[in-house]
């Protein structure tokens, strides 16, 4: 599961520059925010004891080689014992422990003394004398350093939802374009209300857990990490004293990441779920009212959103638990710290039960700046829990969107498709048998050919698979076995856009869209004029009623074409086929919501329209049949042709 979202963020790390920029700023968060924790160490110096850092910092380099010059005095003394000889095998062990012990402090002593001769001259030149007025200078520091951190933080923040939210964007494309790319049975296994979801709910979970991984994923570590430097710095055997927490707290984070992991899944299942109620029931609001069924789908909504609430309470529940256990972390470090660091200045000790925690004995000044260094590291200790919540939530999100988007279209193209020329010379199927769910076989060994400019009307019973023969010709679907062909050539050889050219089509359900007339006529052919529009709107005797419109042909029709009447939109759609001027012309009971007046005189365009193309009606009317030239009867997946003469003698 985690490689999706790896995939996920391997996507986002093309925009390199952008996330570099924004690690850059994370890393000056994160060392601002040790930086103002350690400029207290020098306040706190000066405060307490009434001098000038200048003063202060020439002490520190004094103490240190009066130090280094008395170990070293003292680390020869007991050399001079060993090789002197007459001791024990135990006393020798003692002192030769003592000199190991002077050895390491000196390497404490030393660097402590390079590091306040370094300082020396930057304090004397660039720092005041007067311990007030230093005070005042770290102050104004911090709060400069502070507005700079949040300046940065900012930034870093806008450049990783700049690229989350661009990841977000490319992800919704690509979804709608896989939606617009399956054949028709791959599409309803999700349906709109599933693709709807994954649109929304879910690529905006994917874009949450990418921003949280290049944002706070990387800020808060390093947060962390300089603040822990600080305290190792001071003492590392003490700062890992205090770190004793972290293995049970790291074993309970994982054990809660199983289960945010499980719950952000839920939720996803439900979302889905829950989309899908409210689609098929706002889709279908007419057949909902019509049969009173408002309490029976105002139930079903209830229950979809209760269940979301359920698993969504149980996903808050893990998340506000994440917060009390990292907590625990950060309160175990700064106790452990208080009791040893409190032991160890009160008595002026540098071991504890024997372990040596520091090489030299802790002063209030430097217990205190560790005792910051701490608690600077619990707040993002404290954050990560809503970090590890964000990446959690991403991870369902790119398991959820990334297998949808590999799933390969049976609709495939070759690399290099053929071109056919204009217009095409013969449709023809050979032993063509289709099945839906690979059960029920629903055209059964079909062989049958359509020549150019033939005018065939598909009749046959409910069921019988009339439109699945249109559906396959043009190549919605795949044949289970044998070819659909055009010119000897099988479709599956053919660019499906130079397929889809050549046919226009108008289905007994009309799709428009929510926009105008015009619109929804021109969408045949993007390029026509208006007046083009216009004429296939008379040709399919449409422009009458639209010009009575106020608005004419810019009159929005609603969603589904909801304004107009049945019969309306069967016209506009036919409008739309007009325009297109395919060469092929495929009619599914296209006239059936038409009224007789109307219809005769679509036929009558029609008789001139379908004039050089090919036709494919599926029809039961009379008035349609009689512009067949023959008929294809369909009935329990077998198919017959013959003259249409003979069938209407029949």
């Amino acid at each position: 599961f985690m490689n999706y979202f790896l995939r996920a963020l391997r996507d986002a790390s093309k925009s390199w520059p952008l996330l570099l920029a924004a690690f850059l700023c994370s890393a000056g968060v994160a060392g601002l925010w040790g930086a103002n924790i350690a400029a207290l160490f020098p306040v706190i110096e000066v405060t307490l004891n009434g001098e000038s850092l200048q003063n202060w910092n020439e002490k520190r380099i004094a103490d240190a080689q009066i130090k280094l010059e008395r170990h070293g005095q003292e680390i020869e003394q007991l050399r001079d014992r060993l090789t002197g000889g007459g001791i024990s095998e135990a006393a020798q062990q003692s002192v030769q422990n003592k000199i190991n012990t002077l050895t390491l402090q000196d390497k404490g002593d030393g660097a402590l003394l390079a590091s306040a001769k370094a300082l020396q001259p930057w304090i004397e030149n660039y720092l005041p004398s007067d311990p007030f007025e230093t005070v005042l200078l770290v102050v104004v520091l911090i709060v400069m350093s502070t507005f700079l951190k949040h300046c940065l933080l900012l930034t870093s923040t806008m450049l990783v939802s700049f690229v989350a939210m661009g990841i977000s964007r490319d992800l919704r494309v690509k979804i709608f374009n896989k939606a617009l790319e399956l054949d028709r049975t791959q599409f309803m296994n999700q349906g709109s209300a599933g693709f709807m979801a994954q649109v929304t709910h879910t690529a905006d979970m994917l874009s949450g857990g990418i921003t949280t991984t290049f944002g706070g994923a990387i800020t808060e570590p390093l947060k962390i990490i300089a603040c822990l430097t600080g305290a190792f710095c001071i003492s590392w055997q003490l700062t890992l004293a205090c770190l004793t927490l972290a293995p049970v707290v790291g074993f309970m984070m994982v054990w809660l990441n199983r289960k945010m992991r499980s719950a952000s899944k839920n939720i996803l299942s439900q979302a889905l779920g829950f989309h899908h109620v409210m689609l098929e029931a706002l889709n279908n609001v007419l057949t909902v009212q019509a049969y009173t069924m408002e309490p029976f789908e105002r139930q079903r909504f209830r229950d979809s959103t209760t269940q979301m609430m359920k698993i969504g309470l149980r996903h808050n529940f893990y998340r506000a638990l994440a917060n009390p256990i990292t907590e625990v972390l950060g309160i175990g470090m700064v106790a452990t710290s208080i009791a040893v660091g409190a032991w160890l200045v009160i008595n002026k000790e540098t071991q504890i039960f024997g372990v040596t925690m520091t090489e030299q004995p802790m002063t209030v000044p430097g217990i205190m700046v560790f005792f910051g260094m701490l608690i600077g590291a619990s707040d993002p200790v404290r954050k990560l829990s809503g970090v590890i919540t964000g990446i959690n939530v991403g991870i369902v999100g790119a398991q959820s969107l990334y297998p949808l988007l590999d799933t390969p279209s049976k609709l495939k193209e070759k690399s290099n498709p053929y071109y056919l020329p204009s217009p095409h010379r013969e449709i023809a199927l050979r032993n063509v048998s289709f099945s839906y769910d690979g059960i029920d076989t629903v055209l059964n060994n079909v062989d049958v050919a359509i020549n150019f400019g033939e005018r065939v009307a598909i009749v046959g019973p409910n069921g019988g698979g009339k439109s699945t023969l249109i559906n396959l010709i043009c190549r919605f679907y795949d044949p289970t076995e044998g070819t659909v062909e055009l010119d000897n050539v099988p479709l599956t050889e053919l660019a499906v856009k130079d397929l889809r050219r050549r046919i226009a089509i108008v289905t007994q359900q009309t799709e428009l869209f929510n926009e105008t007339i015009l619109y929804n006529i021109r969408y045949g052919r993007w390029d026509a004029t208006e007046e083009e529009i216009e004429e296939a709107a008379r040709k399919a005797r449409a422009h009458d009623f639209i010009d009575e419109f106020p608005e004419g042909y810019k009159t929005k029709v609603g969603p589904n074409g909801f304004r107009l009447s049945g019969g309306q939109r069967q016209r506009i759609a036919l409008a739309r086929a007009f325009l297109r001027n395919a060469e092929i012309l495929v009619l599914d009971e296209a006239t059936s919501q038409i009224d007789v007046a109307s219809e005769e005189l679509i036929h009558e365009a029609l008789s001139r329209y379908v004039e050089n193309r090919t036709v494919i009606m599926i029809t039961h009317r009379p008035s349609t049949l009689a512009l067949a030239d023959s008929i294809l009867e369909v009935e329990n997946g077998q198919v017959t042709k013959r003259p249409a003469a003979n069938y209407r003698a029949a």
